[in-house]
């Protein structure tokens, strides 16, 4: 534990994260502790579910605490190395295999008759899986989408691609119509180059693996080249804003350009769709991600939010199990929570609740279906070093943007940073 012991020691000044656990009820009954991140809204849907868990499971209570994204990574790691673990927890994808290579994580797999795992694809099953062992279950799926703002294209007479069959040219030139036809009133498209489920999906289609199975970095200096070429090359002919017109406003859909009607498409995770959708006025197309006919393979996957896990330590081993089983494949448990994590990874879970959902939630419920039924690659684990090739990614991408590095020098830097931090 000596990683996360010492980022412990960094923030013991802070307090012990999520404050640990209490004393066990009396009565004999067991009371888990099941932390995550979120709001008060995905708190309100989770408790609504616990509820259901309890009263299925007399003798179990659960405690629950939860707070924002950014600190949730750094106290659960407080919690580990000061010994008081939670029972349940979510685990970050970019986290699990950290996790689970000190051995602080349950391995499902010893306990297969506790978690019935047999609803779930290939694609879901495979999510918490390092090696030959499983970590955990996907709190929901989710894949990434291009999302195109219908009430502009047709105020400005362009036409949306075939999102089954288009390909990252096609992109480009749809950006460069709308452009146009707006007097640069709207630019037709943004999407992150720095972000990594954006990036993965591409190096994919090249027929490379972004990490690969035994956790180094497997995307090409030439692949790297032509992501940045090919970002900058839509930005020099206006289908992208320019240098700088992108501002960190905040997470929301609310915030977004694509809510201000600024930018005409843009590349979300799916279980967003209802929140953008309201957030842009309603019309939005959700579109597959462009080039995947062209591809040497597939590049989009079935990916989630994330992992539902159970601390090995954990004194009621038992009891997080059965959670686990309850979250994953009860119906009443996935109406409660809705979408909030994604569409659940049952795949007979999900077409039961879907009549339930609100329209856009089927949309995007929809969509990950479709994927599932398709053969596509494996995300494989996030190695422990990943955050820092994130960092290193958003920065040097920057430096693409304001031309202070060129594509072919942001490649060099980007793998030999990335090399280094997963030390391969």
């Amino acid at each position: 534990m000596t990683g996360l012991a010492g980022l412990g020691l960094g923030l013991a000044a802070c307090g012990r994260g999520f404050g640990g656990g209490d004393d066990e009820p009396a009565g004999g009954a067991v009371q888990l502790n099941m932390v995550w991140w979120g709001d008060a809204k995905r708190a309100e849907k989770t408790q609504a579910a616990l509820d259901i868990f309890q009263r299925k499971h007399e003798g179990i209570t659960v405690k629950i605490e939860y707070q924002d994204s950014g600190p949730y990574k750094d106290k659960l790691a407080t919690r580990f190395a000061a010994g008081d673990p939670p029972d349940v927890m979510a685990m970050r994808m970019d986290s699990l295999r950290e996790y689970a290579d000190r051995g602080t994580l349950l391995d499902l797999g010893q306990h297969s008759g506790a978690v019935d795992l047999s609803g779930l694809s290939e694609s879901a099953r495979t999510l918490a899986a390092v090696g030959d062992k499983t970590y955990g279950v996907p709190a929901g799926l989710n894949a990434i989408g291009f999302v195109v703002n219908r009430t502009l294209t047709e105020k400005y007479g362009v036409s949306i691609p075939d999102g089954d069959t288009w390909s990252w040219a096609d992109l480009a030139s749809f950006a460069r119509q709308v452009t146009q036809a707006s007097g640069r009133k709207v630019y037709g498209t943004n999407f992150e180059a720095f972000t990594l489920a954006n990036f993965i999906v591409f190096t994919r289609q090249h027929g490379e693996d972004f990490y690969t199975a035994d956790g180094a970095l497997g995307v090409s200096e030439s692949t790297v080249v032509e992501w940045f070429e090919m970002v900058e090359a839509m930005r020099a002919e206006g289908g992208f804003p320019p240098a700088g017109f992108i501002e960190k406003v905040g997470a929301s859909a609310e915030q977004s350009y694509l809510a201000k009607g600024s930018i005409a498409s843009q590349i979300i995770p799916t279980n967003n769709f209802l929140a953008y959708n309201a957030a842009a006025g309603g019309n939005l197309a959700l579109l597959r991600i462009p080039g995947e006919t062209q591809a040497v393979r597939r590049g989009q996957s079935v990916d989630c939010p994330h992992l539902w896990s159970v601390a090995a330590a954990t004194k009621h081993r038992d009891e997080a199990l059965a959670l686990l089983d309850f979250l994953a494949n009860d119906v009443e448990a996935s109406k409660a929570t809705g979408t909030t994590r994604g569409v659940p990874a049952n795949t007979s879970v999900a077409q039961e609740i879907k009549p339930s959902l609100e329209k856009d939630d089927q949309v995007a419920t929809e969509y990950l279906a479709g994927l599932q039924k398709e053969k596509l690659p494996r995300s494989y684990t996030y190695p422990p070093g990943s955050s820092k090739i994130a960092s290193s990614l958003e920065s040097i991408a920057a430096e693409v943007e304001f031309k202070r590095q060129t594509p072919q020098q942001a490649a060099k830097t980007f793998l030999d940073t990335g090399r280094k931090a997963l030390g391969k």
